[in-house]
């Protein structure tokens, strides 16, 4: 991102522009639930019964339609935080088709064949906020956007070292060592796509929501297998983790106020207009009163890991750029992430303040080398959105996956039904296998992705 554009894009320049015309709206984005729940009684246009705390249903695929890898599925409904459940899934295979430099004039790129040259598999996770329609979009967008990128560097990708020109062209003979050097792999082609999967995406959902006058944002949570590897990509507060038998693995990391605030008081303090004079960029341990004025206090900066002392002054009194503490924690008194995909629209309440210009499409991508992992049979990945993790550790979810594989081995729906079980270990019900601890009234969505014997198929074509 330029600081040029940043500076068209979010920062007011003398006179306003005249306003444009209204464009014709679209109608807006009709609600549903993943395609491959449809029989499985959840309804698709309106929102979900049964809404009281103690009568959420649980949902999943029906019996005999499986997912890739014979994944699990389950979701369950808010508490009537929101009339829909603003979580969405998909899922599905990738097929990418090889493409080649056309001997055309104007060199553009000609595909070859429709038959798919590398072949993987999909799992994705949209936790909506501000209404369903961004994760709706989401969810019905991000495959498509990331087989287009990964269409456009496959040669790439299937080559023993990232060639410096795709088209095979040698301009330099050290070209090789160039890429060796900068320690270039093919896996990084395929992060690459992701992110720039996120970013087309992103822009995609800010024109539809303009277009169609709604509004909203989503968290992403994606899972791609490709050349025996499995790729997780994340922007916001999902979670996904490796189950093995001795081992829990975290596979992302969640992003929030508190985990970004270096950054975010960073933009702040570059951009100091972006607060419009109502915020401080200042973190202190509470919100500051009138009578700490003149007092020093406890402070941290853009440019701090620790702490220090400041003399309070009448500017820290300002409502904290970021407010709050763990899940409490909010970014401009209005978001509880700060990354993810939409909110193009979003402003602070009774303010022209936006917040997309501190939040990130960027997704932080984590590698799993299902070759060197060499999966067990109880080996999985879960992948689940923030109504899980506020009230399960990994270490439980990992016992809770551990115990229930060792009793089901023989069962062979038994990852779905896992899914299911993790969701009803977070409701307080009579049947949960954990007693203790808080329930979620948030959307909850799970997949459990089994490793054991996954992953072949994957060579070119």
């Amino acid at each position: 991102m330029s600081a040029d554009w940043f500076r068209r894009r979010f920062l007011p320049r003398g006179q306003l522009p005249a306003p444009r015309p209204p464009r014709p709206r679209t109608s807006p984005v009709p609600y549903r639930r993943p395609r491959f729940l449809r029989g499985s009684g959840s309804s698709s246009g309106t929102a979900d019964a049964s809404r009281r705390p103690d009568a959420r249903p649980v949902r999943s695929p029906v019996r005999g339609r499986s997912l890739p890898w014979n994944a699990g599925y389950a979701e369950i409904i808010n508490a009537e935080k929101s009339e829909f459940n603003e979580d969405q899934a998909a899922c599905g295979k990738l097929c990418i088709r090889r493409c080649e430099f056309g001997v055309e004039e104007d060199q553009e790129w000609q595909t070859l064949c429709s038959e798919e040259f590398l072949t993987g598999h999909y799992w994705a996770l949209f936790d909506g906020h501000g209404g369903p329609a961004a994760a709706i979009l989401a969810a019905n967008t991000l495959h498509s956007c990331l087989r287009r990128q990964l269409e456009a560097v496959v040669e790439g990708m299937v080559a023993t070292q990232p060639p410096m020109h795709l088209s095979g062209c040698c301009v330099c003979p050290s070209d090789p060592q160039f890429v060796e050097e900068k320690g270039i792999r093919t896996e990084d082609l395929v992060i690459g796509a992701l992110e720039s999967a996120f970013q087309e995406c992103d822009e995609v959902i800010g024109r539809e929501l303009e277009a169609s006058g709604q509004v909203g944002g989503c968290t992403a949570l994606v899972a791609v297998s490709l050349k025996g590897k499995l790729y997780v990509a994340n922007a916001g507060d999902s979670r996904a983790i490796l189950v093995r038998r001795d081992e829990v693995r975290p596979l992302s990391s969640e992003f929030t106020p508190e985990t970004e605030r270096q950054r975010i008081q960073q933009l702040a303090f570059i951009y100091p207009e972006l607060l419009a004079g109502e915020f401080t960029r200042l973190e202190f341990p509470r919100r500051l009163k009138g009578d700490d004025l003149g007092q020093k206090v406890l402070f941290r900066d853009h440019h701090m890991s620790g702490w220090s002392y400041k003399c309070v002054e009448k500017s820290d009194l300002k409502y904290p750029l970021i407010h709050g503490q763990g899940r409490q924690a909010r970014l401009l008194g209005t978001l509880a992430v700060s990354r993810g995909l939409g909110d193009h629209q979003l402003r602070v309440l009774d303010t022209n303040i936006q917040l997309k210009p501190f939040l990130l499409s960027v997704p932080q991508v984590t590698v799993l080398n299902m070759d060197q992992l060499e999966p067990q049979e109880e080996d999985v990945v879960v992948m689940a959105t923030d109504g899980l993790w506020d009230v399960l550790s990994n270490e439980q979810v990992a016992r809770l996956v551990r115990s229930f594989l060792l009793g089901n081995r023989e069962d062979p729906h038994r990852f779905s039904e896992l899914a299911k079980m993790l969701i009803r270990s977070t409701q307080g019900t009579d049947d949960s296998p954990i007693q203790e601890g808080q329930v979620s009234y948030d959307d909850v969505s799970v997949f459990v992705i089994p490793l054991h014997h996954q992953g072949q198929g994957h060579s070119s074509r």
